[in-house]
C-alpha cells in the first residue's frame, strides 16, 4: 500500500478500541523480557526522578533537621520574606537551576552561606554547605575553560568532552533535584507556628496555631517539579545540539544563548522578586510546547553518546533469530512525519505478513502504538557512525530510520533482518568511497 509523499508510517493504537497489545519476546542480559516489559522501563527514571528529592532531603543535613538558632533570625525571616515574596524568589530560582544545574544550585548555596551567620550556617541545607557548593563551582569553572578554548581545540579532542559534559549534565540535574524540594518547602516556612510565635505581636495571643505549611507544599513540590524538568530538558537540548555539531562556532553560538537565559533570570530577579518570577515564568510557558522535542532528542543524544563512548557495539550482535512479529531492533525515526514526529524512539520488526512495523510509546511513557512503514524497495545505508534504513524510489532515497551507534559493523544482519535490498554507504562514509574510487584506490562497480 503505498502512502502519501510526506507519510511514511501509518498509526494503529495498541491502547484501546479492544485491541490486545502483542506480546512481543526479545533476549536481555538477564534472559528474554516482553516488550511491554520493557517499554515500562521509562516509568522507572520518572520514578528515580520523583524520590530522588525526597530521599536527599531526608538523607541529606538541612535546616528541618536541625535544632533553631538561639538568635531571632526566623522572625526576622517572617517579617522579610512573606509567603508571597519568597514563591516569587522561589520560582526564579527552580527556573535558573534548570537552565544550569549546577551552576544554579552551586551558586544559591554559595549566597546562602555567605549571608548567613555563623550560628546559622550549620544548619543550613546540604547545598548551601562548602563540602558541596565549592567543588560544583570548580567544575563550573573547568567547563566554562573547555568552552572557552573550544573554538581553539581540535574536534578529536573537543567532542570527547562534550560527551563527558553531556552526562555531567544529566548527573547534575539529578543532583540538582534534590534542592527543589527544601526550596520549595521554604515558601511557606513562615506558616508554620513554631515560626509565626517569633512574629511581633503573635506570642500575645491566646489561641493555638496550626500547622497549614504542609497544604502548600504538597501543592508546589510537584509543580515545581514538573516546571523544573521542562525547563531542564529543552536546556539539555543545548548540550545534545553541541554534541551533534560539527562546527565551534555553533557551539559557541549555543552555549552564549544559554548563559544569556540564565543572566537574564538573574538580572530579573535582581531587579525586583514579582518581575523575575514574571519573566520565569514565561520561559517556563515557552519551554512547554517544546519539550516533547526535546525530550526525544536527550533521548537520541543520550543513546548515541552511550554507544559510543562505552563502544557498545563490540558487544553487541541484533538478534535475528526472532519469529516472526516478535522482537525487534532499537531505532530512531528518522524524518518529521505528520503522524510520527523525529527522533521518536521504538522497536522496528516484520509482523506475519511481512511488513516493516515501529513499535514505540510517545513520550515514552503513554500507550504503544505501531507505525506500519509503507511496502517498497528497502536499503540499508551504512554510515560513518551509525547506519540507516532507506526507502528507495527509483534514483532517489529517503531516510526511515536511525539505528544506534551499536548497530555499526552489523549492516548485512540488519539488512537480512528489515528484507533490504541491499547495503550502501551514505554521508561522509559515502563521500570518502567517491574519493577513494576517483583516484582508483577503490572498487569500481561494474
Amino acid at each position: 500500500m503505498e502512502s502519501a509523499p510526506d507519510q511514511c508510517f501509518s498509526i494503529q493504537s495498541l491502547g484501546g478500541g479492544g485491541l490486545a497489545t502483542p506480546q512481543f519476546h526479545f533476549p536481555t542480559g538477564r534472559g528474554v523480557a516482553s516488550f511491554p516489559s520493557v517499554m515500562k522501563r521509562p516509568f522507572r527514571f520518572l520514578s528515580l526522578w520523583l524520590v530522588l528529592p525526597l530521599l536527599v532531603t531526608l538523607l541529606l543535613p538541612s535546616a528541618a533537621a536541625a535544632p533553631a538558632p538561639a538568635d531571632n533570625s526566623q522572625a526576622k525571616f517572617v517579617a522579610d520574606a512573606s509567603p508571597g515574596i519568597r514563591a516569587a524568589q522561589t520560582l526564579s530560582e527552580v527556573t535558573g537551576i534548570a537552565i544550569s544545574p549546577l551552576l544554579g544550585v552551586g551558586g544559591i548555596g554559595a549566597i546562602k552561606y555567605l549571608r548567613a551567620s555563623e550560628a546559622e550556617r550549620a544548619h543550613l541545607s546540604w547545598y548551601a554547605q562548602p563540602w558541596f557548593w565549592v567543588p560544583a563551582l570548580l567544575i563550573v569553572g573547568l567547563c566554562l575553560l573547555k568552552d572557552s578554548a573550544g573554538t581553539v581545540l581540535p574536534t578529536s579532542l573537543k567532542k570527547p568532552l562534550d560527551v563527558l559534559e553531556l552526562f555531567e549534565n544529566k548527573i547534575s540535574a539529578l543532583v540538582a533535584t534534590g534542592a527543589i524540594v527544601p526550596l520549595v518547602m521554604e515558601v511557606f516556612q513562615a506558616a508554620r507556628p513554631e515560626a509565626a510565635l517569633h512574629a511581633p505581636g503573635f506570642s500575645t495571643m491566646s489561641f493555638a496555631a496550626v500547622d497549614v505549611s504542609w497544604m502548600g507544599n504538597l501543592l508546589l513540590v510537584p509543580l515545581a517539579l514538573l516546571a523544573y524538568g521542562v525547563v531542564w530538558v529543552v536546556s539539555h537540548s543545548v548540550n545534545v545540539l553541541i554534541l551533534i555539531s560539527p562546527f565551534s562556532t555553533v557551539d559557541a553560538l549555543l552555549k552564549s544563548f544559554r548563559a544569556a537565559l540564565l543572566a537574564s533570570v538573574v538580572g530579573m530577579h535582581w531587579i525586583n522578586d514579582y518581575a523575575g518570577a514574571i519573566w520565569a515564568g514565561i520561559i517556563v510557558l515557552l519551554c512547554l510546547p517544546l519539550a516533547g522535542w526535546a525530550l526525544r532528542l536527550a533521548v537520541f543524544g543520550h543513546l548515541f553518546a552511550w554507544d559510543l563512548l562505552t563502544l557498545r557495539r563490540k558487544r553487541f550482535t541484533p538478534e535475528t533469530s526472532a519469529p516472526a512479529g516478535q522482537g525487534g531492533q532499537w531505532a530512531f525515526s528518522a524524518r518529521d512525519w505528520k503522524v510520527l514526529p523525529a527522533r521518536t524512539y521504538g522497536r522496528v520488526a516484520r509482523n506475519a505478513a511481512g511488513e516493516l512495523v515501529f513499535h514505540y510509546r510517545p513520550l515514552l511513557v503513554l500507550p504503544p502504538k505501531v507505525a506500519t512503514l509503507p511496502a517498497g524497495r528497502y536499503a540499508i545505508g551504512r554510515g560513518m557512525f551509525h547506519p540507516e534504513l532507506l526507502r528507495l524510489e527509483g534514483e532517489s532515497e529517503s531516510g526511515c530510520l536511525n539505528f544506534p551507534p551499536r548497530y555499526k559493523g552489523h549492516e548485512e544482519a540488519l539488512a537480512r533482518i528489515c528484507g533490504a535490498t541491499e547495503v550502501r554507504d551514505v554521508g561522509l562514509l559515502a563521500a570518502w568511497s567517491w574519493i577513494k574510487r576517483a583516484f582508483g584506490f577503490g572498487a569500481v562497480a561494474a
